[in-house]
């Protein structure tokens, strides 16, 4: 089917998700995701944003609302806070799960997880999961999530556990690899900074729903330069007061 102009990638219509008797996760969530942005989802603990993108992804279904795609389902690929590494696996084969599971031809698999790697400066690495650094297990599984070729990726906060230059170098590399694709990026993280240096709109969200929509307009190019800049800490403190209730 043909995207026509105005028409969203992912629409979500009067979301609700509870899980048994306990009080809901989700109530009335209605959101558009337009094809091609790098829509960030920041919010306290407990908030629902990992349940938000894992409906998203079809891992859970909603108590309540429809979730569509109106131009077809797109290619969906999924990297969690955790790297999820197979430990008997070397990087390479790692990196190829996803292809082997859709059952793609072993050469075509191979080759595909070689060049994703080499996207996420892993190239030639033979590596069992053990002898990885995290930074370097997470670069994997971005591979791994890449290799699939997805048009929207979703992460659940991929970077929390890592130290900040690491994380740092992964915002950037992230981002070089959403302008290349011209994918279609839902990531969660509990950082203002990350999402402000990372997006192209914030969704700020307060228990069980979204609280705001903040429209980002960050430089194409960016890198670390960019963080120290008048523009980036109003950015900051724009995601800050809304987080705070604060127009």
């Amino acid at each position: 089917m043909t995207i026509m102009v105005g028409q969203p990638l992912l629409s979500l219509r009067g979301i609700g998700k509870a899980f048994g008797k306990n009080a809901a996760v989700l109530e009335g969530v209605t959101l558009d995701v337009e094809k091609g942005e790098f829509l960030t989802l920041v919010g306290p603990s407990g908030c629902g944003k990992s349940t938000l993108l894992r409906l998203i992804a079809g891992l859970i279904a909603p108590s309540a609302g429809t979730l569509s795609f109106p131009a077809g389902r797109p290619e969906i690929a999924f990297v969690f806070q955790e790297p999820t590494l197979m430990p008997w696996a070397t990087a390479a084969a790692n990196a190829r799960l996803a292809l082997d599971l859709e059952g793609v031809k072993r050469g075509e698999a191979e080759a595909r997880a070689r060049a994703a790697l080499q996207r996420v400066g892993l190239d030639g690495v033979a590596a069992y999961p053990r002898q990885l650094s995290g930074g370097m297990k997470m670069r994997v599984s971005i591979a791994r999530a890449m290799a699939v070729r997805p048009q929207l990726l979703l992460m659940d906060e991929p970077f929390a556990a890592l130290d900040e230059p690491s994380r740092q170098a992964l915002n950037d590399d992230l981002l070089t690899l959403w302008r290349e694709d011209g994918m279609t990026v839902v990531f969660v993280t509990h950082s203002l900074y990350e999402s402000a240096y990372l997006s192209t709109r914030v969704a700020v969200m307060a228990p069980g729903r979204i609280a705001a929509l903040l429209p980002q307009n960050p430089p194409a190019q960016r890198d670390e330069s960019w963080r120290l800049t008048a523009e980036f800490a109003a950015a900051a403190g724009r995601i800050s007061a809304a987080l705070k209730g604060k127009p």
